[in-house]
Parts: structure tokens; sequence; C-alpha cells
């Protein structure tokens, strides 16, 4: 018995003890009841018991220390000594706080509230407050706690194991928010390394990398009817008009972050003023390297603290649905950065990433590729999803680099990648993933939505799961984007060659339920901004821009523009200066920001461009060939109205244009870009004329065919 209790004691000395509970705390022994403490180094350690400070007897040569204590005492009746002169109640006095059940879901893959049971949590446990500390890492020899309040010792507060669920936990007592605290974890090779929460709500500023205890539940939110309206109207019709931003770029003060309330202040009535009914920010989850834009994450659950606290982030959200704006937030399940600090190699071992390289490293991206076919890993994901829509009430995720998920060969040679079990190219993990991630999004928070960032023409994105879809509400039209930004890009002469350009992505517009984008990503990376990649002088430059963004909100979908397009941003754009606002001093700039503000508006107003933008019925050619003027002109169609589209892509001015269209009662120009209010050249239609034969009937429309510019009629038929 002396030699295994010897062997004990040993073990925990050396890091290799998986239940360090089993020694440390109060214990029952033949003499009584001895309370036991491991402090390495220390000479002398005193208890206090019933009230009164008491010596510990030490164990020589071994670093513990016990004091015998009456029968009768209980793990209330002492406390001790944390190493920083905290006096609190004993970390090992107390039973596991993580339940055997809650173990069992998470093994399953199926703990949907994980973030409540992993990580670090400020409790009242056994009538004590505290904090409780847990985290799953399975090929570990041990695990310790460590932080400010026992000097980053990873020998002080080793942690528990909880057998073969692979978590490790332990309370702390005494310790509160806001206490800085990473994990020490010894690997199989006996390699100890740092490492931060997974699960933490909190981060230290970049930098630092240590985790932050912080509360997320105690927001007093005052959106309530926000949220019911969002789930009882979660199937009708909508107009989205999104405006896609970078927190720490939109707006600085003196090239500082603006803090969460100060962008929400800000940010509100612009984007009421403007007519966006969305803001989709891009990655707000704890990143180290600004120049990653936040999709490098290294802190999935926490608000980057770059803007405040998760409380502030809070705030934000609440202030912005106060002001009718919904929040979609950028999220990145398809990858992980390698930083040593984080989930790379987390216990010692692949453990949230593939093993094998092939599977597991992203080429493009010299990151880490998740394993979705283990089940505590895509538990990870999923309930990092439910947390951003629960506790921070965000109201949709933009999945991003869906493809890369998709496709085991993506960005890969031949040899690089290890075909499915079927001998494909598709990740079948990946793809239930995706599925069960849809699907609880929309069970447990019905009206929130999930948008795929997805490239290619795999099948069904946006599919209901019951039709062998994957089950999100909506896909970015990147073919949309790539065939219209080339075909704006090239001198007005050329157009007439590459008219397919226009009309190819009509043949499968109704294929999905599409979102059309300006991102982000077309204006960085030497691409150039949407105006710099606007031909001809400066007059044409605008005017196609004007020409662009009224042909977005003229197709079917919904509409998406990255922040500064709405001002003509002449430079791309750099995450480390804020958007060029003085350009705003300049008419031909504020003419942009004005033609956005009013088609966003007209939009919003007209069901027509937006009730049933995904079925083909809303649409309808008239003419779409010719091509020696560079025209195309096609039917809205709703109930509430039908209108005419015209889009001129030359910047010549033709006073009689004929528009073939039998039928026409009426027909009043509703909009048009070239309005001298936008910078345009004021060719306008008071008086569109109705063409009729000599049976009277309507045959067609006589227009002022605007420069570079889009016309829009309300025409009414017989």
């Amino acid at each position: 018995m002396q030699t295994s209790f010897r062997d004990a004691l040993a073990q925990i000395a050396n890091g290799d003890h998986h239940d360090p509970h089993q020694i440390l705390g109060l214990h029952d022994v033949k003499s009584g009841k001895v309370i036991r403490l491991f402090r390495p180094g220390a000479y002398a350690v005193h208890i206090e018991l019933f009230g009164k400070i008491v010596p510990a007897q030490n164990i020589p040569g071994t670093g513990f220390f016990e004091v015998v204590v009456p029968p009768q005492t209980s793990n209330h009746d002492y406390r001790i000594y944390h190493q920083n002169g905290l006096l609190a109640n004993d970390p090992y006095a107390f039973w596991p706080t993580v339940s055997e059940f809650d173990q069992y879901l998470f093994n399953q893959g199926v703990n949907y509230q994980l973030y409540n049971v992993l990580g670090a949590h400020s409790i009242v446990h056994d009538g004590v407050k505290g904090v409780k500390f847990s985290v799953w890492a399975p090929s570990a020899r041990r695990v310790s706690i460590v932080g400010d309040f026992n000097y980053w010792d990873g020998r002080q507060n080793p942690m528990r194991s909880l057998g073969a669920s692979g978590i490790w936990e332990i309370f702390i007592p005494g310790l509160t928010t806001g206490a800085r605290y990473k994990y020490e974890i010894k690997a199989s090779d006996g390699s100890l390394q740092l490492k931060s929460d997974p699960f933490a709500f909190s981060s230290e500023l970049r930098p630092m990398t240590a985790s932050i205890v912080a509360n997320v539940n105690r927001f007093e939110w005052e959106d309530q009817q926000w949220l019911s309206n969002r789930a009882a109207e979660a199937t009708l019709p909508k107009p989205m008009t999104i405006y896609e931003i970078h927190l720490g770029s939109w707006k600085k003060s003196d090239e500082e972050f603006l803090n969460y309330k100060d962008l929400a202040r800000l940010l509100a009535p612009y984007c009421k003023k403007m007519g966006f009914t969305h803001v989709e920010l891009l990655p707000i989850q704890e990143h180290p390297l600004d120049e990653s834009w936040g999709y490098q994450v290294t802190g999935f659950y926490a608000p980057t603290s770059r803007h405040g606290t998760p409380m502030d982030f809070q705030w934000f959200v609440n202030h912005m649905h106060k002001n009718g704006i919904g929040i979609i937030l950028d999220w990145v399940p398809g990858h992980f950065p390698t930083d040593s600090f984080s989930l790379a190699r987390f216990d010692g071992t692949a453990l949230y990433e593939h093993a094998d390289s092939r599977q597991g490293f992203h080429p493009h991206w010299s990151t880490y590729i998740f394993n979705y076919g283990r089940k505590e890993v895509s538990n990870f994901l999923v309930a990092n999803a439910l947390f951003w829509l629960d506790y921070m009430h965000i109201d949709g995720l933009r999945v991003d680099a869906v493809a890369s998920m998709l496709y085991l060969d993506y960005g890969r040679e031949p040899g690089e990648w290890i075909p499915n079990k079927y001998g494909g190219h598709v990740n079948l993990e990946a793809v239930e993933f995706l599925k069960h991630f849809n699907s609880i999004v929309h069970q447990q928070f019905p009206g929130a939505l999930t948008i795929a960032e997805e490239s290619t023409s795999f099948s069904g994105v946006s599919h209901p799961l019951e039709k062998g879809g994957l089950g999100f509400d909506y896909k970015w039209n990147m073919g949309w984007m790539n065939d219209t930004l080339r075909y704006f890009s090239k001198d007005a002469i050329y157009r007439s060659y590459h008219q397919n350009d226009l009309t190819f992505g009509l043949l499968y517009a109704f294929s999905e339920k599409f979102i059309l984008v300006l991102s982000h990503d077309e204006v960085v990376h030497g691409k150039n901004s949407l105006l710099g990649k606007m031909p001809g002088d400066s007059w044409q430059q605008f005017a196609n821009m004007r020409l662009l963004y009224s042909y977005m909100i003229c197709q079917p979908g919904k509409k998406l523009l990255f922040m500064g397009g709405e001002i003509g941003q002449w430079n791309e754009w750099n995450c480390k200066n804020e958007i060029e606002w003085f350009l705003l001093q300049f008419p031909n700039h504020q003419g942009i920001q004005k033609l956005v503000e009013e088609l966003n508006h007209f939009y919003l107003e007209h069901p027509t461009f937006w009730e049933n933008d995904d079925n083909y019925s809303c649409f309808q050619w008239v003419d779409f060939n010719d091509r020696q003027n560079c025209v195309i002109c096609y039917l809205r169609k709703s109930i509430a109205g039908n209108f005419l589209c015209v889009h001129n892509f030359t910047p010549t001015y033709h006073p009689h244009y004929l528009i073939n269209l039998r039928g026409l009662y009426h027909a009043s120009e509703v909009f048009n870009s070239d309005d001298l209010k936008y910078g345009g050249s004021g060719q306008c239609n008071p008086n569109p004329t109705i063409l009729r034969d000599d049976q009277e009937d309507a045959y067609g429309l006589q227009i002022q065919l605007a420069p570079l510019a889009t016309m829009i009629f309300k025409i009414i038929k017989f």
C-alpha cells in the first residue's frame, strides 16, 4: 500500500497521474482524515482549518504536504492558499463538474450546448463560487490549468481525466471573470505545450494569446420582438441588401480600432439611410493576424478583443436589431491556422485535424483541415454555430470556402489527395457535417440564415435536406460575379463580342437560391477597386459603376456589396486603413452613394424584385440579341407589378431606341442611372412612346437610350 501511494505521489510530481483528486484534497486514512497538497519547492505551507491558520507537515523529498484533521472535517471546513495568496476552497475537494450524460452526448457528436459544458465558466459549485475548467484532450498524459493565480506553473493544478470521454476538468474556487488562463498539456511523448482554450469566450489582445474567463449569459437583451418576428417570418419572401464590412477598417479613430459600441452607433444609422437590411461581418472571431482579415481563426467562441469585450459585441448586435438591421457573421469551419497556441496538434496528436497531410493540410492557405468524420470535432463546430446564434443573437452564418470542404482534391494535384470510400473526390464527411449543421441551426433557430460561399457547380447547395440538398438558405453566385466583372472590365468597343457573359448566368439563375455579390475578394490582391476596374475616361468609369450597381439590383437574387463600393473608392481595400470617406467631398462620389441609397430603397419598396426571385416565373427576356449596341432588356414580373429593365453597356446615346414589346398599355420610367442627380448626362424618359401598328395594337416602346445606363420602366399590359 505504501509503495502504491508513493508511486501515485511520484506520478503527480512527474505529471503522469490521470486523476490527482485521488491523492490531493481531503481523504480518509486509518487515523482519521488528512488534507494533502502538492507545493513543489515550498519550504512551509499553511492552511485555514475551522477558521484558524495551521501548518502542514512536509512529506520529505516529495513536494507534498499533509495536515491531519479531525474525522468530522468536511470539504467546507478548510481553505488553502493559492500561489498568488488567494485564500479559497481546495480545488481537489469537489466532484466533477461535467456530467456523464454530457460526456456521452459529446462523444456521440450531439451535445448542442457544448459551449455550456467545456471551457471556463463562473459557477457556484456545492455552494462555493469559482470557475470550472474543462477541455478535450484524449491523448494527453496530463493537463493542468495555469494562470496568474498559480504563476503559470503547470505542476500546481493538474486536472482530472474523465476517462474514455477524453475530457479533463477541474473547479478552481475563488476565481472570477477576467482571470487569464491557458492549458498546459503534457503529450504522450512527454513534451509540454501551452494551449489557449478552444471554448474561451474571450482572449487577450494580440499578440498576447491567453484566454480570459468571461460571462456571456448576463447581457440584458432588448431585441425580443426582433427575434420573434424573425421566427414568425422565417418562410416568407423577404428582400436582402447586405452591406459586407470589415469592422477594423470601416472606420477608425486615430488609426485605432473602434469599440463595438461606437461602431454600432455609427453603423446603424448609416445602414438605415443607405437601405441595407443586413450587415455581413468579415470574421470577428479571435485571430492573431490583422492581415488575415479574421479568416485564420484561433478563438472560435471569442469575439475579437480588438473592439472590446463579448458583452460589447452583444451590445453591438442588440443595437443593430433595435434599428432594424440584421447581422450575418462570416464563419470559417473549413480550416484553422497552425499556430502552436491554438488547435493545432492540440493534445500532441492530430486531434481536430486529420493526421495525414493529404487530408489534413490545406496547400492554398497552409492551414489545417478539420476532421469532420470525428464526432467530437463535428460537435465542436456545430455547437460553435449555435453559440453565435444563442448567446450573440446573430441572424445568420455565411460559411466560408465551402468548396474547399466539399472536395478532397481541392487545390491539390493528382497523388496529393485520398479518394473517398467510393473512389470519388467528394468529402463525404464534410457533406454530412454541413447537412447536420444546417439541420440543427434551422431546427433550433427558425429564421436564422445559412449562406454558402461555394464556387463550383456542386448540386443542391441551397436545396432542402429532404430533397437531397445541403440545406443552405442561400448560395453566393460566384459565377455571376466573375462573368459580370469580366464583362465590365472590357472596353465598350469590345463588349459586343462578350454578351454571353451577361446572358449565361440566367441559364442557372434559378437552380439555387442565390445572392449576387460584389464582395471583398474582388477588391484586393491586385484586382483593383470596383471603380478602378471600369474602362474609359473618368465620366465613363463612374457611369459604368452606376450601371453595374443598377444592373445587379435588377437581376434575380439577393444583393451584397462590400464597403467602399458604395462611395466609389478608387484604391483597393487595405485592412490597415479606413475606407476613403474623404472622397464624398467630390460630386461624382456623392452621386455614386446617392445612387446606391436610392437603388436600395427602390428595391426594398418594390416586391417584384425580391418576392419570387428564386423562381423562373419572375424573369422574362425581351431582347438579348442586340449585340451590336450591347443592349439587353427583360421583364421582372410578379403579382405586385411588372417592370421593364433596359441596360445599355456602351457610351453611345440612342435618341430613338425601339424595344419590341407587344401588348403595352402604359409605361413610365421609374429609375434611370443616367439621372443628373447621380452624375449622369440626364438622358431620361419622362414620356416614353408606345408604338402602335395600323390596327392600333401596341408593338413596342420607343425610348431615349441613355449611355452606360440602366433604365427601369413600370409597365402595364393589356
